[in-house]
């Protein structure tokens, strides 16, 4: 598995924070239940996204070798009144000049404390991304807004959401993910609208020693097949498996199982 270069993670950071703006301004009601969150507003999953912002700025700009609490991160929580579209927006953009900056600064092997394995900036960097092509995507769907998302940016999502999942199969921190583990099955996500050099085809094996996965068109016991944001969005449980485009070829319990324990935190 290959890396997107450090520059194009900051390109993309600043770019999805100006996407999530869009949806700030766009005159959508800031108290709206999120559906996909439905612990959250949309203000509340946007000072999530902000907030992280900011904590990742604060981690990067000091190198910190240890992790800083949110209730240490200037300005973390965002604006004091709430239902104020402009001074979202504004926190909003400044979190994003703040920690694109950091991270351009810092490059990408810079040594900053991180919760998995690769304690750099780097890791900081495609996280960001990551989390914000997702939470996008629950924001957008709040505020009954379109949401597209760059190929190769889907498919990294995807590719690190696997690494996630694997790496919590190693540290055995989570017992919902442990359930994974057991007799040999396997799962194929396929994207059907993507050019073959970016090669978005995925298998996911699931065994006695956890979870191993590998890109490649293999068979599987199941196979999750439509167009790539789709793909990305259904596995990341934003999207039913029956949504746009998408369709389920074989054992579908055991893509449901899954996406029921498949998880980071």
């Amino acid at each position: 598995m290959s890396l997107l270069a450090h520059d194009r993670y900051c390109d993309e950071i600043a770019h999805q924070v100006e996407q999530l703006r869009a949806v700030v301004t766009s005159g959508a009601d800031l108290s709206a239940t999120v559906p996909t969150c439905p612990d959250w507003s949309l203000e509340d999953l946007v000072r999530h996204v902000g907030g992280a912002l900011r904590w990742v700025d604060a981690l990067v700009r000091a190198r910190a070798q240890e992790d800083i609490p949110e209730e240490q991160v200037p300005l973390g929580g965002g604006p004091e009144a709430r239902g104020d579209a402009a001074a979202l927006d504004k926190w909003l953009a400044d979190g994003g000049e703040l920690v694109v900056g950091a991270l351009r600064e810092a490059g990408p092997d810079a040594g900053v404390w991180a919760w998995a394995w690769a304690q750099n900036a780097g890791f900081w960097a495609r996280r960001v991304v990551c989390e914000i092509t997702v939470h996008r995507a629950d924001a957008a769907l709040a505020a009954g807004l379109p949401y597209e998302v760059a190929p190769d940016i889907a498919a990294d999502a995807l590719d690190e959401w696997l690494q996630l999942v694997e790496w919590v199969q190693r540290t055995g921190a989570l017992e919902a993910a442990k359930e994974l583990r057991g007799p040999g099955r396997s799962i194929h996500l396929h994207a059907t609208d993507t050019a073959p050099e970016l090669n978005a085809e995925w298998l996911i094996e699931l065994g006695e020693e956890g979870v191993s996965w590998r890109r490649g068109h293999e068979k599987a016991a199941v196979a999750l097949r439509g167009p790539l944001t789709s793909v990305l969005l259904a596995f990341y449980r934003r999207m039913p498996l029956d949504g746009p485009g998408l369709e389920v070829l074989g054992d579908r319990e055991l893509l449901e199982f899954w996406l029921e324990r498949a998880t980071f935190g």
